[in-house]
C-alpha cells in the first residue's frame, strides 16, 4: 500500500467530526498535511480528539454551516488567513433520508437532503475554488454515492442530490481543468459505522467499506498521481 506524503499541504475538510470525516481527517493527518476541520456540533469534538490524539495540534477547528454563504465565506477567508492557501477541499458534508416513497416524501424532506448534500458542496465549492484559480493549484473531492447513478424506490431525494453532485463535480471540473485544479468525487454504497450497523444488525459487514477505505480513495485524489483525472466519479462499494 503506497503511503502518501502531503507535508506543507493545507487541506479544508468539511464535517470531518463524523464517522468518514474522522477516518478522513486521520489519514490526511497521518499523511503529514494540516486540516483546517468544520463542524456544526460541538458534541462530535470529543470523537475526533480521541481518533486523532497528537495530530490535534495539526489541527484548527472552524464551526460553521456550509450551507449558508455567508459563513462559508467566513471560513474560506479565515483558512487563508492562517495559511496562506488551501491546497485540498475535501467535502464529506452530507446526509441521507430514505425509505419514503415521492407521494409521502414532504417538501421539508426534500429540501433538507438537497440543501444539504447539493447546495452545501456548491457554495464550498464556489468559494473554495476562487481561492485555488488565485493560487494556481488544487485538488477537490465530494462524497457523492452509488444512488446517484440509479434512483430506486423510496430514496428519490437523496438519489436525486447525489445525482445533481455528480453533475456538479463533472461541470466544474470543466471549468477549471486548465488551471491546475482536480475536481473529482467518489461513491460509496453502505459504509461501515456504527450507525449502519446499528439500523441494519442483520446485514454481512464485512461486505461494506471501511471510512478508512475510503480515506485511502481520497489521498489518492488528492495526490500528483491523480493529476489527469478530471470530473470522475469513483465507485467505491466494497462487495456490496
Amino acid at each position: 500500500m503506497k503511503d502518501y506524503d502531503f507535508e506543507g499541504k493545507v487541506v479544508l475538510i468539511t464535517g470531518g467530526t463524523g464517522s468518514l470525516g474522522r477516518a478522513v481527517c486521520l489519514a490526511f493527518l497521518k499523511s503529514n498535511a494540516v486540516a483546517a476541520i468544520t463542524h456544526v456540533t460541538d458534541k462530535e469534538i470529543p470523537k475526533l480528539e480521541s481518533t486523532l490524539g497528537d495530530l490535534m495540534k495539526k489541527v484548527i477547528l472552524l464551526k460553521a454551516d456550509i450551507g449558508d454563504e455567508q459563513q462559508v465565506k467566513n471560513l474560506v477567508s479565515d483558512v487563508v488567513k492562517k495559511y496562506g492557501l488551501i491546497d485540498i477541499l475535501i467535502n464529506v458534508v452530507g446526509g441521507y433520508i430514505g425509505g419514503k416513497k415521492v407521494t409521502e416524501m414532504t417538501e421539508k424532506e426534500w429540501d433538507l437532503m438537497m440543501n444539504l448534500n447539493l447546495k452545501t458542496a456548491f457554495l464550498i465549492s464556489k468559494h473554495v475554488v476562487e481561492q485555488m484559480v488565485r493560487q494556481g493549484s488544487g485538488k477537490v473531492v465530494h462524497v457523492a454515492a452509488r444512488l446517484g447513478l440509479k434512483g430506486i424506490g423510496g430514496n428519490s431525494a437523496y438519489g436525486a442530490s447525489k445525482s445533481g453532485l455528480i453533475r456538479l463535480v463533472e461541470s466544474l471540473s470543466d471549468e477549471v481543468k486548465d488551471k491546475n485544479i482536480n475536481v473529482n468525487c467518489i461513491m460509496p454504497s453502505i459504509i461501515d459505522t456504527d450507525a449502519n450497523r446499528k439500523d441494519m444488525p442483520n446485514a454481512d459487514f464485512s461486505k461494506w467499506v471501511k471510512p478508512s477505505e475510503i480515506a485511502r480513495v481520497m489521498l489518492f485524489l488528492a495526490s500528483e498521481d491523480s493529476r489527469q483525472i478530471h470530473g470522475a466519479a469513483i465507485p467505491v462499494y466494497g462487495l456490496v
